[in-house]
This record gives structure tokens, C-alpha cells and sequence, in this order.
């Protein structure tokens, strides 16, 4: 309920109109058109866990967490967990009973299923549904904003040998946008070599243009095209399918691999015991959404086995979360 109260507040506005300074019941009523019985009645249960502040009788102002919910970014993660997970989690009781409790590794037979009342995986739901795409989006770039990337810890300038300007030196397979490619060629523009973001068509539409940033077309479930590069990067892939899709997507790049080439892995490494409840919680909704699940380090380890990789070392770059990076090449 207390979302709700939130999520009401913001398609109101009231969040930033309380920046301007104290307000009456009244003159909200006016800048918003909502009822005034009504509008008193929500602004006294947003005051009553401090996400506004009551001044006097009928008058409301800005608090800390009002300040908070004025920002879009996180207005976004609050659109995404009430309208795209909101809805997965209501139903995830009724569907485990319902399916006897299974280890899910279908993503067209999750609860996203049947709370969104759709027959397809998540993906083509946000790509056909902007609203709830936008959500997403907007949340995942305002919630890293700020926090370590894997360059932060990943010796890139150690590794990165053997470059020619013809050989490709980055390749973001599942890129996106292209934000860490970019990235990775402004922490790294004297660095020979062809830096890459491959995605699907429709992603690379919307992707960031970039001086010394190529765009390419690619599906990783198929035989990976760039051949030979020095870095093939995957940042939070293998945590959106089950191990049997992730084993395809491994031995797809591990073909195109040269003898000195690197597999870099950017995922969350559980540990084996004493999960942080974010991590845990990530792991269920993605359970719950795809199918998919976040990994412990020994699952990391099992995985990388069968897929006829060798990991060389694990890179934390955040604490509770647990980013890192893998590094892994194929097994000689």
C-alpha cells in the first residue's frame, strides 16, 4: 500500500510541486485537479511514513523522500516495480501451487506469463509495450549511476596485448545502448583495435552513437561473427537465461576465440553461503520473470566446466551486490 501511496503521488506530480514549498490541500487540488476530500486524505497517508511532511492542518511540504520520488529516475523504478514486477509477484504463490514448485527454465512458463496475460518471454513483452520498456530503462541507468564499473577492477591495460588496429579489441555481445562499450573507449581511447556493441536490430535502433564505436547486428544465439578478438565481454546476460541457453551462448563465442583471447563474464558471483538479500531477491524475480536465476561462485565454477571454459580469476568490484567480472578461456 505504501507503493501505491507512492505511485499515486507521482502521477499527481505532488512530488514536485512540494518542492516549491508549502502547499495547501486546496492549492494542490488546483495544480492537479484531484479532489480535495481525496487529495487530504492521500496526503495525510504519505505524511504518515514521512514521504511528504504535514506543516499544519490541510498543509503538506517537501520531505527527504519526497525530494527523492521528484527524480525521474527513480519516479522510473517505481513505475517498473508497480507496473512489471508488481504484478509477477502477486502471482508467483498461486503459480508455484499451481505448478507443484518447479526449479523454472522456460521463460514462456514463468509467472510473467500469467500475471501480464501473455504468451511471450519477457523481452518481446517490453519491446512490444514502451511504457513499461521506458520503466525499465530509465531504472537500470539511474540505479548504476554513480557505483564502480568493471573497469574499476578489471586490469585492462595487463591484458591487453597482441592489439593491431585491424583486430577487434572489445567486443559487448548483448550490448544494448552501448553504454559500456562507450565507456570502455573513453577510459581507453589509446588502445588499438575495433571496439563493438552487438545486439538485436531493434536494440541497436535505439543504441548511442559513438566516435570509434561500431554498431553491429548479432544474434548470440548463433556462431559469434567477429572472429579473434581480444576481449569478448558479456555484461549481465547470463543471469537472464538458464544454464542450458548460457552453455549455447558460451560455445558460440568460445568458436570465435583466438589463443590469446579473454571471455569476460560481468555478473553478480553469489556467495556459497550468506546471501545478501538483494542478491537473493534479484534471483527470485529473475526466477520469476525468465525463467533465469542469479549464480553462486560454485555455480559460476560448474558452469564454466561444462562449458569448456577455464575461469583465471574472479574481479569483486562491488560489495554487497557482488558485481565482478569472470575472466575465463577455453580449456586448452
Amino acid at each position: 500500500m505504501q507503493l501505491a501511496g507512492i505511485r499515486i503521488g507521482i502521477d499527481l506530480k505532488l512530488f514536485e510541486l512540494l518542492l516549491e514549498g508549502p502547499l495547501t490541500v486546496d492549492e494542490l487540488s488546483q495544480k492537479t485537479g484531484a479532489n480535495p476530500v481525496f487529495l487530504a486524505r492521500l496526503l495525510r497517508y504519505l505524511a504518515s511514513y514521512y514521504a511528504v511532511e504535514e506543516v499544519s492542518k490541510d498543509t503538506f511540504t517537501a520531505s527527504s523522500i519526497s525530494k527523492t520520488f521528484a527524480v525521474s529516475g527513480h519516479q522510473a523504478a517505481v513505475g517498473h516495480m508497480w507496473n512489471n514486477c508488481g504484478q509477477i509477484i502477486q502471482v508467483l504463490p498461486s503459480w508455484l501451487k499451481e505448478n507443484n514448485y518447479p526449479d523454472i527454465q522456460d521463460n514462456v512458463k514463468t509467472p510473467f506469463q500469467k500475471a501480464l496475460n501473455t504468451d511471450v518471454p519477457a523481452f518481446i513483452y517490453m519491446q512490444q509495450n514502451p511504457e513499461a520498456l521506458g520503466y525499465f530503462v530509465e531504472h537500470m541507468m539511474a540505479n548504476r549511476a554513480g557505483m564502480p564499473t568493471f573497469l574499476d577492477a578489471y586490469p585492462v591495460l595487463e591484458k591487453a596485448t597482441g592489439l593491431s588496429p585491424e583486430r577487434a579489441l572489445f567486443v559487448d555481445i548483448g550490448g544494448g545502448l552501448g553504454h559500456q562499450a562507450i565507456s570502455f573507449k573513453q577510459r581507453y581511447p589509446q588502445l588499438e583495435g575495433r571496439v563493438i556493441v552487438q545486439d538485436l536490430a531493434q536494440t541497436l535502433a535505439h543504441a548511442i552513437e559513438f566516435p570509434g564505436v561500431e554498431k553491429q547486428v548479432y544474434d548470440f544465439f548463433t556462431p559469434q561473427v567477429v572472429k579473434g578478438a581480444k576481449f569478448y565481454y558479456l555484461r549481465n546476460i547470463f543471469h537472464d537465461w538458464p544454464d542450458h541457453k548460457v552453455l549455447e551462448i558460451i560455445r558460440n563465442t568460445i568458436e570465435a576465440m583466438a589463443p590469446d583471447s579473454f571471455l569476460l563474464i560481468d555478473e553478480m558471483v553469489l556467495p556459497n553461503t550468506g546471501v545478501h538479500w538483494q542478491q537473493a531477491q534479484l534471483d527470485m524475480l529473475m526466477m520469476a520473470t525468465l525463467g533465469a536465476r542469479e549464480r553462486t561462485e560454485e555455480q559460476w565454477y560448474r558452469l564454466a566446466e561444462e562449458a569448456g571454459l577455464s575461469l583465471n580469476k574472479v574481479y569483486t568490484y562491488t560489495v554487497s551486490l557482488r558485481d565482478s567480472i569472470i575472466e575465463a578461456v577455453p580449456k586448452a
